[in-house]
């Protein structure tokens, strides 16, 4: 990374910062090494001294909502097992930030804000999956739904279709991971700018039996595929109904970085 892309970074990293600042959010810093991480199929944390590296401070920052905090984010690194390539590291930097008492509307308002904060000029459309995928894969993901060519569609012909900075919203109820359902929609959408995804959001089902029963359907899932099993985080568990309602972002600071900067690579965006 050349130095001037460096204090690029450090720029964009430092407006960030400002922008949540300046909107009464508070920064927060969580365990990075963590002893029950949520269990998603394909994402694996690097163990790390009996317990892993965390690859979201998602749950524990939705403890802290719990406990009563109302708009924080946090800055910091992430781990994946295993991903590297243009677009992917094995370690990256996330920004996560969590609103109480609001949707994923609200979160999508923000990351609108603050792409316009760091200089983006034109609105980001928003795209629902339903009309993507009827319009590039021929299909509707809703009607009949096939994980394994809603996944294949998603990277081979939604994907390069996307144009500019772009909201794809409103996944099939089978896609919500962490996300509430609501009218068999689930509330999530994802930012992208061209084919680069961006950040992750999700209105936060607060149902603990539900996200129960989620977190054993993952679990049985990363068994068939050979994965690690993780324990049962259950003091987030428990404390699912203290936070009443909430809205929340991964967002991938490096590859914002890559799209700010015009990089190719994620090697180009970041201190490695």
């Amino acid at each position: 990374m050349l130095n001037e892309d460096i204090i690029a970074r450090a720029g964009i990293v430092g407006a960030i910062r400002a922008f949540f600042d300046s909107r009464g959010f508070i920064e927060v810093d969580t365990p990075v090494r963590i002893a029950a991480p949520a269990p998603e199929p394909n994402i694996d944390c690097p163990p790390c001294g009996g317990k892993f590296l965390r690859a979201s401070p998602e749950l524990q920052m939705k403890k802290l909502l719990a406990q009563g905090m109302e708009k924080i984010y946090q800055i910091g690194p992430c781990f994946r097992d295993g991903e590297n390539g243009s677009r992917h590291n094995d370690e990256f930097t996330m920004i996560e930030w969590y609103r109480k008492g609001c949707d994923d509307a609200d979160i999508m308002r923000d990351a609108a804000e603050l792409l316009n904060h760091l200089g983006v000029k034109s609105e980001p459309e928003v795209l629902s999956v339903r009309d993507a995928y009827r319009k590039f894969a021929g299909w509707d993901p809703f009607e009949v739904f096939d994980h394994d060519r809603f996944d294949f569609d998603m990277s081979e012909k939604i994907e390069p279709n996307l144009d500019g900075w772009t909201f794809l919203s409103g996944y099939p109820p089978e896609c919500a991971s962490l996300a509430k359902i609501e009218a068999g929609i689930a509330q999530r959408w994802e930012l992208y700018f061209g084919s680069l995804e961006i950040a992750n959001c999700f209105t936060e089902l607060c149902d603990e039996s539900e996200q129960r029963m989620r977190f054993a359907a993952a679990r049985e899932q990363r068994r068939r595929l050979g994965e690690a099993d993780y324990p049962l985080d259950e003091e987030f568990l428990a404390s699912l109904p203290l936070i009443g309602s909430a809205a929340g972002v991964a967002l991938g600071i490096d590859r914002l970085v890559m799209a700010l900067l015009g990089k190719s690579t994620i090697a180009q965006a970041r201190i490695l």
